[in-house]
């Protein structure tokens, strides 16, 4: 009888946590960033059919980078878990924390137990009734969660955008402050980013129940204006 091959189980992990990095950092980067009237989701993506940033539920947006089918099927299945609860119990029950906490255990669960791990970054954002109640949920391949209240940046290069979101990111900013330092950070000081080359939302404290709005063509070019 053959004796399969030892390998230790900290190879493994360092194995499969390098393969999920290099295929995220294959993909473009996001940036969701909160600002005087609510969430700002801003990515790089110049495709017309393929959605880096969604609505999950009333307050609730989505943001994935790196392979597109699994971080749309997890989104697919965050709006079901929503809509779900929402029907069950009351839509004041469906929270960020809440389903920043479903997919994390997906995704540790594929990290620790299947042979491939998802090649996902992801990040959930809620609008609260105030500017303080505003929460970003970065979530990492392996099911790591990171609250936050500023901004986050997921996907390549992120540590580079990151340094330079954060020369320009400032409290309380207005939407037009908030998407200029978020399109600056994606862009660089090499590049000019225009209204076809970024997908832009807004979970808006003015918008009403539904808080999602997306920000495209003349509305989106008159903000970069």
């Amino acid at each position: 009888m053959t004796v399969p091959m030892y390998v230790p189980p900290e190879q493994v992990m360092k194995d499969r946590a390098d393969y999920a990095r290099k295929g995220i950092a294959r993909g473009r980067a996001s940036i969701a960033s909160t600002y005087r009237d609510g969430v700002l989701l801003c990515a790089e993506n110049p495709s017309n059919t393929l959605r880096k940033v969604s609505e999950i539920y009333d307050r609730i947006g989505f943001m994935g980078v790196g392979k597109y089918n699994e971080f749309d099927q997890l989104r697919i299945a965050g709006v079901r878990h929503a809509d779900l609860k929402g029907y069950s119990y009351s839509r004041a029950d469906v929270d960020a924390r809440w389903l920043a906490n479903q997919y994390a255990q997906i995704l540790g669960q594929y990290f620790t137990h299947e042979m491939k791990p998802l090649e996902v970054e992801m990040l959930i954002a809620e609008m609260g009734p105030e500017p303080d109640g505003d929460r970003l949920f970065h979530l990492l391949y392996d099911g790591t969660v990171m609250d936050m209240t500023t901004f986050v940046v997921i996907g390549g290069e992120a540590d580079v955008i990151r340094e330079r979101m954060e020369a320009s990111w400032a409290t309380g900013a207005d939407l037009d402050t908030a998407l200029g330092a978020a399109v600056g950070a994606l862009a660089g000081p090499d590049r000019t980013l225009g209204p076809e080359d970024l997908e832009v939302a807004v979970l808006a404290r003015d918008n009403g129940r539904r808080a999602f709005q997306r920000l495209e063509g003349e509305a989106l070019a008159a903000l970069l204006g």
